[in-house]
């Protein structure tokens, strides 16, 4: 449990902290819970092709043609720190 928690203050204080300015314990608790929240739902791991932990794997795409037309859309989380990709509905 450990690594784990080492593992993932590093990817917090890296990730987060390191480029943010906070003003104080308020907007410090409002930081990281967003960046829970990305960590946790947007955010992929190392592990089964790159799975999020929260959420299944989308299916691959195997039409060229369609790779040539995805529309992805960028979303800023915390003032761009950091960003979310996503694809266009």
């Amino acid at each position: 449990m450990n690594a784990i928690m080492e593992r993932w203050i590093r990817s917090c204080r890296r990730e987060l902290l390191d480029r943010a300015l906070i003003w104080n314990r308020p907007h410090l608790l409002h930081a990281l819970r967003k960046y829970e929240k990305y960590y946790n739902t947007h955010r992929p791991h190392q592990g089964i092709a790159n799975a999020r932990p929260l959420r299944t794997l989308p299916p691959a795409v195997t039409d060229q043609a369609a790779l040539t037309r995805l529309d992805i859309r960028q979303r800023q989380q915390l003032g761009g720190i950091p960003n979310e990709y996503h694809h266009a509905a």
